[in-house]
Formats: structure tokens, C-alpha cells, sequence
């Protein structure tokens, strides 16, 4: 794919949030997107039409993250107030709110059979809570980062972490192993290759790091952009062939995956992009930042 089939180009701009947005993110099938942020709502839209659907509003303080399961009907939010809300997608209604997390909660996420959820926090603890069950207490803890837990990704077996202890941590669940990876700088957000094989981290030195899932290895290393002082996301394109990343100036970056060569740079927003999701199939991108907007792009 070249640059030039990269979605660079605005196709719609989202607005509704009042102050910063923190995170924008596909569904399982690219037809809608969810966002959050400081007004401590969430957002449901349909990014092609550039429709806003419905606001869900219960958190007291500001929505950092939230997932929707892959049949859509339920999501899960976190955030400031130090508790994860699962919802009902259509009636707005929290079904259940799960308590614990010492501290802000940063990250949140589905397992594959939306049966569970996995929650990182500023408590340095990973939780894993039961949807299906009426106790409100995790069904693991996970508690071995040194500094703050920014991120999570799941697969099949084993539940990732990214922390600000500058480690990324893999915790094989049947097995009970925990293998970590020290990249010396703290971790902000971490992304998982769409063939499973490696793992995305974005770094506070304002360098992506690419790592094989398997050995730990070090693979390639991305920069360019500025990421110091926010949480900004990173991902990789549908094709694993090109790695998304945003920058604090409000730029968005797309780097060759093999040769770390930037390929596309284009100014996104007028502030810190915060967050980049790729459309799993098409060649289609939204970005949400702190200037209020989510923005959707095409080729």
C-alpha cells in the first residue's frame, strides 16, 4: 500500500464532547465508533455518516476508555471515578458497576466471548472481573507493575500490560506465567499486531517499539512524532503493513512497519491526538484529541 491509499483525508469531524476527547474506538465491525472523554460521557456515532446515535452518561468524573463487545451489545467504560461501568448498548442502562481499582482507572477491554473484562489502573493493578457474575469483587488481581498500569491488550490465553514502570507484562492465564519485557522507558499504550505476533508499545521518549510476542525481542523502532507528557494511542493498519501514531502537536503518523521510514505525516487537530483507531477492514481512520473533536478519515 502506498502512502498515497493511507487515509489522510477528512471525510467527517464528530462534535458533541465538551472539552477534551481521550479515546475513539472502532467496534468489531467498523460500522460505528465510541468515544469518551472529560464532559464524563461516552459517545456512540456512526463515523461513515458522521451521525451522533446516543450519549451515556453516568460517571462522575472524566471517561478514559471504553470497548463495546463484538455482537454490540454491551459496553464497558472506565475512568476518574475509579470504577468500571458495563452497560446496556441500547437502553443506556449500567447494568453493573464493578468496584476496586484504588485510583483512576486508565484502560479497559473485552475478552474474545465478552464474557470478561480485564481493567488497568493508577493503583498498579491489572483486574479481571466476571460479567456474568453478581459479586461485585475481581476474579483476579494482578499486581506485580512497579508504576502505574496504562494499557491493556488480551488474546486468546493471556492478559497484556503496559506500565509506566517501563515495562510490557504477559500473563498466561491457564498456566499462571508472567513474562515482562523491559523497555526502559514508561509505557503509555500498547497495540497488538493483527496477526497476533507482536506488540505495539508507545514510550514517553516519543518512540514506538515494535516486540515479537514470543522472544521479547526488540523488532523496530519508530519516531518523528512527540509523546512526553499524554497518553496517546498507537496502532497498526488492518495489513500490519504500516504502524498509526499520534503526536502532542496534533499530528498523525504512518511509519513502514519493516523500514521504520515515516511514509504519511499529516497535521489531524489542533491539539493532542489522543487516540488513532483503524477500520479493521477498510482503509479508514479516526483520530480524537483534546481539542474536542473526533475526526474521520479517509483515502
Amino acid at each position: 500500500m502506498s502512502a498515497s491509499e493511507l487515509p489522510s483525508k477528512e471525510a467527517s469531524v464528530l462534535k458533541g464532547h465538551e472539552g477534551a476527547v481521550l479515546a475513539a474506538r472502532f467496534n468489531a465491525d467498523g460500522n460505528y465508533c465510541l468515544s469518551c472523554g472529560k464532559d464524563r460521557t461516552i459517545r456512540l456515532w456512526n463515523p461513515h455518516r458522521g451521525i451522533h446515535i446516543k450519549t451515556y452518561k453516568s460517571h462522575g468524573r472524566e471517561v478514559r476508555d471504553v470497548h463495546v463487545t463484538t455482537d454490540n451489545s454491551k459496553l464497558v467504560s472506565c475512568g476518574g471515578d475509579r470504577q468500571i461501568f458495563y452497560w446496556d448498548v441500547s437502553t443506556g442502562r449500567v447494568i453493573r458497576k464493578f468496584r476496586g481499582h484504588d485510583g483512576e482507572v486508565n484502560a479497559v477491554k473485552f475478552n474474545e466471548y465478552s464474557s470478561v473484562v480485564v481493567s488497568a489502573g493508577f493503583d498498579r493493578s491489572m483486574r479481571v472481573w466476571d460479567c456474568r457474575s453478581h459479586s461485585s469483587e475481581p476474579i483476579q488481581i494482578i499486581d506485580t507493575f512497579l508504576d502505574t498500569v496504562m494499557s491493556v491488550c488480551l488474546t486468546k490465553t493471556e492478559i497484556i500490560g503496559g506500565s509506566v514502570d517501563g515495562t510490557v507484562r504477559t500473563f498466561d492465564i491457564r498456566i499462571g506465567r508472567e513474562l515482562s519485557d523491559n523497555l526502559g522507558q514508561p509505557v503509555n499504550c500498547i497495540s497488538l499486531s493483527n496477526d497476533g505476533n507482536c506488540i505495539l508499545a508507545n514510550c514517553l521518549d516519543s518512540t514506538l517499539r515494535l516486540l515479537d510476542r514470543t522472544t521479547g525481542e526488540q523488532l523496530n523502532e519508530y519516531k518523528g512524532h512527540t509523546c512526553k507528557s499524554y497518553k496517546t494511542d498507537c496502532c497498526l493498519t488492518n495489513s500490519d503493513a504500516h504502524v498509526v501514531g499520534g503526536s502532542e502537536d496534533g499530528s498523525v503518523f504512518f511509519w513502514d512497519l519493516v523500514d521504520a521510514s515515516v511514509v504519511s505525516k499529516f497535521r489531524a487537530h489542533a491539539s493532542v491526538v489522543t487516540s488513532v483507531s483503524y477500520h479493521p477492514k477498510d482503509n479508514c481512520m479516526i483520530t480524537s484529541s483534546v481539542d474536542g473533536t473526533v475526526r474521520v478519515w479517509k483515502t
